[in-house]
């Protein structure tokens, strides 16, 4: 994601709460949650899912657990307090989230726990483990960024399953996964959710740090069924390589996809990627070669707006459709 404190700001005053995604490197995501301190003040009045009698950052954290330094990550926890921190992808499943959860719960133990699954083998695994997340977030299979790729499932029916098994453990669940409008947020919570998390629909917000190019491209984009696609080929001509097994990205497809299909060498795809960097805005597009890290809801995102009119947007839609249902207007 990596979203700019700014964003966190705007969406928690809208009744919403900003996660800082992972960078490449942890130091750099401690940097903006530094800018985050500075930016919003601390406070236990912000979410019903993050409730303290001590004050802290209104802004989560996001950790790739597989990548990212314990310690130093650790140790940013401790020091900025934020009220949540979101984990995912351990290289060594539970083990590694329960070290992880145990980290960050002694360097500040007013920070909530959320961790996002994307099978309900993991949710099972969570449920035996030592350390128990405040929060687990429901990952769909048509969800952007790094997802499951062959044990994943749609969120419509991975959702509702996971309920069952959670159900009588009182930890939250959050829906993740094409989920732009109010629509999907309101089918999320009837199936059992009680908060929903939207990443594709904040990369076309103004305050989301993306090239104008990729921009463009997130709003252009139709049908995601078609236009999308999981593949690792975008990490490895950015030179990112180790993600554990069973994870893969979502992306809008474009030349490099097309050309790796066509039987293209890599070594060219990476040139011609090089290449398409040079370009600016025009590296993105059907025509372009550039990552376009994207989730199959695109179509349903269609305009450039302010993170707090997103949020708000979505709530006034959402109540709209259960006001509806209560009064038998359908």
């Amino acid at each position: 994601m990596g979203f700019e404190a700014f964003y966190s700001q705007r969406s928690n005053a809208s009744g919403g709460l900003g996660f800082i995604g992972p960078s490449a490197k942890t130091q750099d995501t401690l940097l903006d949650l530094r800018e985050a301190s500075a930016l919003v003040p601390k406070t236990n009045l912000f979410s019903s899912f993050v409730p303290s009698s001590d004050q802290v950052l209104p802004v989560g954290i996001g950790f790739q657990l597989w990548c990212d330094d314990i310690q130093v990550a650790a140790d940013s926890v401790k020091e900025f307090k934020p009220c949540a921190a979101w984990l995912y992808a351990p290289r060594n499943g539970q083990k590694d989230l329960d070290k992880w959860s145990l980290k960050i719960r002694t360097a500040s133990p007013q920070t909530q726990i959320w961790i996002q699954i994307g099978t309900l083998a993991e949710v099972k695994e969570l449920l035996r483990g030592s350390q128990l997340p405040d929060v687990i977030v429901v990952q769909g299979s048509e969800s952007g960024g790094h997802g499951r790729t062959k044990d994943g499932l749609g969120l419509i029916s991975l959702l509702p399953e996971v309920a069952d098994v959670t159900e009588g453990s009182q930890i939250p669940l959050v829906a993740a996964g094409g989920i732009a409008d109010g629509r999907g947020a309101a089918a999320a919570l009837c199936l059992g959710a009680s908060g929903i998390a939207m990443g594709t629909r904040f990369l076309a917000a103004t305050e989301t740090r993306i090239s104008r190019g990729y921009q463009n491209e997130v709003v252009r984009a139709n049908d995601g069924a078609v236009n999308t696609t999981r593949t690792l080929l975008y990490n490895h001509l950015r030179g990112t390589f180790g993600w554990p097994e069973g994870y893969s990205p979502r992306t809008i497809i474009n030349k490099s996809y097309e050309e790796q299909r066509a039987g293209v060498p890599f070594e060219e795809l990476k040139k011609r990627h090089e290449e398409a960097q040079k370009a600016g805005d025009s590296g993105w597009g059907p025509d372009g070669r550039l990552a376009t890290y994207a989730g199959a809801s695109i179509g349903l995102v269609r305009e450039v707006k302010d993170a707090a009119a997103i949020v708000d947007e979505v709530q006034k839609s959402t109540l709209r459709i259960f006001t509806g249902l209560t009064s038998g207007i359908v």
